[in-house]
């Protein structure tokens, strides 16, 4: 009768009796009672969230790290023409998706084009941190674009990380140290790279060789600059997308180089340049007019170096180039 009560729900089970028939059928109280118990959590011990992160960094195709290629190349378009300042904030969540992507990428097949895109797109980060007088940050961004290079067995975005960070060290007044950095950017290249790549890292030796008052191994490498850049009016490596250099671009690098040195020749490369550069390169245009204003100084030219000093002054206002104006406030006192 009790069972038949029991089962009907006419009367409970009590705790004497529910502690006989738990012995008896080898069930919890819950199940004699039938309480239906809410399913347990799961341990939050993160291997769900770890494998659906590698899932989805394995999917990674082909599309998706362009569709990244082409947000860097945006940012490129846009830092050349508007300066650093205003893109933080889209750098750094750019960088980050990448560097998280790459994270959670296991096989070197999903890795490497990961890898390639993070290193490309560090590079431009740092120097868009130099440019904003961020130094500390363009080094991290470096330390990160050399270890995506590494991963991603790119020895020719490896060697210009490495070139790069040397205007880090110059700008921290450490030149010297700059110029082994260079150098050992160049050896870690070798032959393997494209003619440009090799042309611009001669000229980034011979720039931070000036720094660091080395005029004779500054011309040295400049001549190697000009020997090695491929004739024509291209300027993009196809093999490097961050690197815009043909003979004009290499003449103003030329004068500013000059210029450092107190050479006065400066002035005729610089003014070459002035006619040919492109419009689009607003913070370029504000570094050729840097260069003039230190290239009449040179020569006793006041009046071109003030008219010079205030297009710099202008130009680099208008991109926010904290670097730029470094410069331009230290000539200004010397007039």
């Amino acid at each position: 009768m009790y069972v038949s009560e029991w089962e009907n729900g006419r009367r409970t089970i009590s705790d004497r009796y529910a502690a006989a028939l738990r012995q008896i059928l080898g069930i919890t109280d819950a199940e004699l009672r039938g309480v239906q118990l809410a399913p347990a959590p799961p341990v939050a011990d993160g291997y769900d969230d770890l494998l659906s992160r590698i899932d989805s960094a394995s999917s990674l195709s082909e599309s998706m790290v362009g569709a990244f290629n082409d947000q860097t190349e945006l940012l490129r378009t846009m830092d050349r023409m508007r300066g650093a300042s205003s893109l933080v904030d889209q750098m750094t969540g750019h960088v980050a998706a990448l560097e998280d992507a790459l994270n959670f990428a296991v096989v070197p097949a999903a890795r490497r084009p990961v890898a390639l895109a993070l290193a490309g797109a560090s590079t431009l980060a740092a120097w868009q941190a130099i440019d904003s007088g961020a130094v500390e940050r363009a080094w991290r961004h470096y330390e990160l674009a050399k270890r995506a290079a590494r991963d991603a067995e790119a020895p020719m975005y490896l060697a210009h990380a490495m070139a790069e960070q040397a205007y880090v060290l110059c700008e921290a007044g450490r030149p010297a140290l700059g110029v082994d950095l260079v150098r050992d950017a160049q050896r870690t290249l070798g032959q393997a790279g494209s003619p440009r790549l090799r042309a611009w890292l001669y000229a980034a030796e011979a720039e931070v060789c000036a720094h660091a008052g080395m005029p004779d191994e500054c011309r040295r490498a400049l001549d190697a600059a000009m020997a090695t850049i491929p004739p024509g009016p291209e300027d993009r490596d196809p093999d490097m997308l961050s690197i815009f250099l043909n003979g004009a671009h290499l003449a103003r690098w030329r004068g500013n180089v000059l210029a450092l040195l107190g050479d006065g020749d400066a002035v005729t490369s610089l003014y070459d340049a002035l006619k040919v550069v492109d419009p689009t390169f607003v913070r370029a245009q504000a570094g050729l007019h840097t260069d003039l204003v230190q290239a009449h100084l040179a020569r006793a030219e006041y009046d071109d170096a003030h008219t010079h000093l205030r297009q710099a002054r202008l130009l680099a206002s208008r991109t926010g180039s904290v670097r730029q104006r470094r410069r331009v406030d230290l000539l200004s006192v010397r007039l």
